[in-house]
């Protein structure tokens, strides 16, 4: 019935319920959280780039990061910038559009989790192999282990949103302010016993396997740390692991509060507004983490704008 209605190929977005008070002050939160988004994560990365002194695992292990956190604003907030500004009845998507948003939320998502563990690995080796640590972690080595990081995910969300598009659809609605991969497979009538057991075992998978190797990681460097009688360097290493622990605590706080969301389908609101979070406080605290906190990028950032101002001046 539903599809008779829009068409076979287009679907409608439900969407966030925003009454007509809220929807600009909504609109323009949104819009300058993806201008920080934007901004910072991308200064971060030019500033990496263009200082030969920061090209360094841990900083082009930043670089991934903050990449992913570009991709994944850029495929979720403008769309919901845009469907803010007409109503509610008329928030249409392409069936193809939205199964290209669904795979680059999963695949943001899924890529989060192993770039920080590929960073928790390099702050292992930084901390309890200092010695070899410039022999295991060159920059040949960053890229592979980059390329493993955004490889795994692409081929996990790739089958995981493959399974959905299998299925026939008899339904056009979207239930959510974006579309992800349980929003595809909604649209079928068909049995989704495979989707919702692979769909479980990616989770699985994915949320267990960085969290275990995360804490158990971080749980060995704080051990050496503490047996180690370089106070002052044990300091630093703490400081910088601290970082990194606050940004997967962050990042797996909103991913857990999604999930447990998705169970219960009476706090509709609620879950979208998770949704979102999901996708717009990881980003926003990344870079304000790793460019404020971490000691040699806050000089280079110093440095940089003490030159542009500098330049700016007029000439007596």
């Amino acid at each position: 019935m539903e599809n008779q209605t829009l068409g076979k190929h287009i679907l409608l977005l439900e969407g966030l319920q925003v009454t007509p008070q809220s929807s600009t002050p909504a609109f323009i939160l949104l819009l300058l959280i993806y201008i920080f988004i934007m901004v910072s994560n991308i200064s971060l990365v030019v500033l990496i780039f263009m200082d030969r002194s920061l090209h360094q695992p841990m900083y082009l292990l930043f670089c991934n990061l903050s990449i992913n956190d570009v991709f994944g604003a850029t495929a979720i907030i403008p769309r919901l910038l845009s469907d803010m500004l007409i109503p509610s009845t008329e928030r249409y998507i392409h069936y193809i559009d939205c199964v290209l948003q669904a795979f680059c939320a999963h695949f943001n998502a899924g890529a989060s989790h192993t770039v920080l563990m590929v960073m928790a690995f390099d702050r292992y080796v930084a901390i309890c192999n200092p010695l070899r640590y410039a022999t295991i972690m060159t920059n040949r080595m960053v890229v592979k282990l980059s390329v493993l990081a955004w490889g795994v995910v692409f081929v996990m969300v790739l089958i995981l949103i493959g399974l959905s598009v299998r299925l026939s659809r008899c339904r056009s609605i979207i239930f959510n302010p974006f579309c992800d991969n349980a929003s595809l497979f909604k649209l079928s009538c068909e049995d989704v016993s495979i989707n919702n057991i692979y769909g479980l075992s990616y989770t699985v998978v994915l949320l267990g396997s960085s969290i275990c190797s995360i804490m158990l990681t971080y749980l060995r460097i704080t051990m050496v740390c503490l047996s180690s009688k370089n106070k002052v360097m044990n300091s630093k290493a703490l400081q910088t692991c601290a970082t990194h622990l606050a940004v997967y605590i962050i990042m797996y706080f909103t991913d857990t509060l999604n999930i447990i969301l998705h169970r219960f389908p009476e706090l509709s609101e609620q879950r979208k507004l998770a949704a979102i979070m999901l996708r717009t406080v990881p980003p926003i605290t990344h870079p304000v983490i790793y460019g404020l906190q971490i000691k040699t990028v806050r000089q280079k950032i110093l440095i940089l704008f003490t030159r542009k101002s500098m330049t700016d001046l007029p000439i007596c």
